[in-house]
């Protein structure tokens, strides 16, 4: 059986899958966004996984299995939204800050377009994560690790793993798409 995690921007899904990819159980939580600003969006990360374990434990007790009959889970997320979080804890240094966010778009223009092109393929945007990642820095302190959702959720599942992959590696402005590896210059 396989468990798919659907962390989205207004709810996470989680479906059981038999070895067949049908359906045995589904779950579904809402997620709270919440507006400081106009032009901010931020989540709780903590509510984030909330979310996840309760859709998850849906899912599980409507397919009449446990967590012990899995044998692998996937995770698709909302890319862009970025939440940095302390090392050693697990626990969140800010809110996350929602890929719809805007308060840095200031800074965006700032930024060296032509060189961010050519090493992530992206230009310079709010909606990426560099510039999120930024601000909370500049508001948070200690030994800190810093990812796209499916990191969080990876990071607490695992109990301090931290991994990603490709794709959401790749929207975050810090990512070299001709090397695949992250980039010291971005």
């Amino acid at each position: 059986m396989l468990l798919g995690i659907d962390q989205g921007t207004t709810g996470t899904t989680c479906l059981v899958l038999d070895e067949s990819l049908r359906t045995r159980g589904r779950g579904y939580r809402d997620v709270a966004q919440r507006y400081p600003r106009p032009g901010w969006v931020e989540q709780d990360p903590n509510e984030l996984w909330e979310s996840v374990l309760g859709a998850a434990n849906d899912a599980l007790e409507a397919a009449g299995i446990g967590a012990n009959d899995l044998g692998a889970l996937g995770i698709t997320n909302q890319r862009e939204t970025t939440i940095v979080w302390d090392r050693r804890t697990g626990q969140p240094a800010h809110n996350a800050i929602v890929w719809q966010d805007r308060r840095t778009a200031e800074r965006c223009k700032e930024l060296p377009s032509d060189l961010i092109r050519d090493r992530t393929g992206l230009v310079p945007d709010p909606y990426f994560s560099a510039t999120k990642l930024e601000w909370i820095l500049r508001e948070s302190s200690g030994e800190l690790a810093f990812g796209t959702i499916d990191s969080f959720l990876v990071f607490r599942l695992s109990g301090g793993e931290h991994a990603t992959d490709v794709t959401n590696a790749s929207r975050t402005l810090l990512f070299n798409l001709r090397t695949l590896a992250w980039d010291d210059a971005m």
